[in-house]
């Protein structure tokens, strides 16, 4: 590596949801903050796009949720299922404890390039594009720094705290010695866009269930967000059948999207998400702490991968914050962010295996419609206040968190 380094108070690995808005809520707070990002933009596919209710609610509580709105986005109330052809309301989020009870749909690149703006606004505050943490640095057994690659060469930043908070194929936690436990996924993800008329196209935001096949269609306007589920490890067999079969097969799952299907004609419009639900035994070491998909990969199911890593990161603003101001960070620190959230990450991530074993791994093998609907969803489509529980576990989630810190007297 070069010689030089640079010396902050957090270096934060990661310029997704969870790291961009920790460095804003420490830099706000008064924490000397470096945010390192691998890409040179936020423009990628495909990225989770859902922002439910718990993030609004962490926006409100710093005054910027108004200004969030004025962005492009479309706002979603209900989520309606097509189960074997009959309409099955899924969650209704009109009655959730949130300044605005609704999800809101909008490109992940979007929320980050506002929040990425927000925090440049704060002099304490730097967000370094196009590059990548390449490992930690140790000295005396505890994790003192990072190490960084960019186009004009390499150096190292010191930092009184490192925070992993690049994803699930996070490179800081395996250079650090922790440990993660895969949990295990029987699905795989198919990502793709079909264009939506919006003059002629009134089909709301959810999921359509055939014999075999699962899609959900996310409504963005002019065109359908599409997430086809398939067994994990299924994709070379499918692209065996032909983009053909499975552009047919999309029309036949969801009729509502018309000619509009014919729109696949290469795989190449189709990303693979490889699903994968883990979780790491401990979170921290002296000097590093993980959280989001680095500490806890979730499954799409429910959308809530975001919303649970911003979570994470109001909680460790909220517990960190002050110690990293005053130079007094400790390992007891660490070890509180970790006890504060790893539970809701456990309770979520189970819910999400029990939805996969249970629920979709049956549809995906199954030949035939059921006789009638199982019983839950016979009750969802009885009894309207039943939707209401859903609503709060997808949009509000377990053990939400509030932002405690205040903007710092120096800013």
């Amino acid at each position: 590596m070069d010689s030089g380094s640079l010396q902050t108070q957090c270096c934060i690995a990661g310029g997704g949801p969870a790291g961009l808005v920790l460095g804003y809520l420490l830099a706000r707070a008064g924490v000397q903050v470096i945010v390192l990002e691998k890409h040179v933009n936020f423009l990628r596919d495909f990225r989770g796009d859902t922002i439910h209710p718990s993030t609004l609610t962490v926006l409100n509580d710093l005054g910027l949720l108004e200004a969030f709105l004025q962005l492009p986005h479309q706002e979603v109330r209900e989520l309606v299922g097509d189960v074997y052809g009959k309409r099955v309301p899924i969650a209704d989020f009109s009655h959730v404890d949130a300044p605005r009870p609704f999800m809101v749909l909008i490109p992940q690149w979007d929320f980050l390039d506002f929040i990425a703006d927000q925090a440049r606004a704060l002099p304490n505050f730097s967000l370094r594009m196009g590059a990548k943490a390449l490992g930690v640095i140790e000295e005396g057994g505890g994790i003192v720094g990072v190490n960084v690659q960019t186009a004009e060469g390499g150096f190292a930043i010191r930092a009184d705290l490192v925070v992993a908070a690049d994803g699930r194929h996070t490179t800081l936690r395996d250079s650090a010695g922790l440990e993660s436990t895969d949990l295990g996924a029987p699905i795989d993800v198919l990502w793709f866009s079909i264009p939506r008329d919006p003059a002629n196209d009134r089909s709301q935001t959810g999921g359509s269930i055939r014999p075999g096949a699962l899609l959900v269609t996310l409504n963005r306007g002019d065109y359908w967000q599409c997430a086809y589920v398939i067994p994990k490890g299924s994709l070379d067999a499918l692209k065996a059948l032909g983009i053909e079969a499975f552009r047919t097969r999309v029309g036949a799952i969801a009729p509502f999207l018309g000619a509009a299907a014919d729109a696949l004609t290469d795989w190449d419009q189709v990303k693979l998400l490889s699903v994968q639900i883990s979780r790491m035994p401990r979170w921290w070491r002296d000097g590093l702490l993980c959280i989001g998909d680095a500490a806890h990969a979730m499954s799409p199911v429910g959308g809530v991968g975001i919303n649970l890593a911003i979570q994470d990161a109001v909680a460790a603003s909220n517990l960190l914050a002050a110690a990293l101001r005053e130079h007094r960070l400790t390992s007891d620190d660490l070890a509180a962010v970790q006890a504060r959230r790893d539970w809701p990450a456990r309770v979520t991530q189970r819910a999400q295996i029990a939805i996969q074993n249970e629920v979709l791994a049956p549809v995906l093998v199954g030949t035939a419609a059921p006789s009638s609907l199982p019983l839950p969803l016979r009750m969802l489509q009885r009894f309207a206040t039943l939707r209401r529980l859903p609503a709060r576990l997808v949009g509000i989630g377990v053990r939400p968190e509030c932002v405690e810190t205040s903007p710092h007297p120096t800013l």
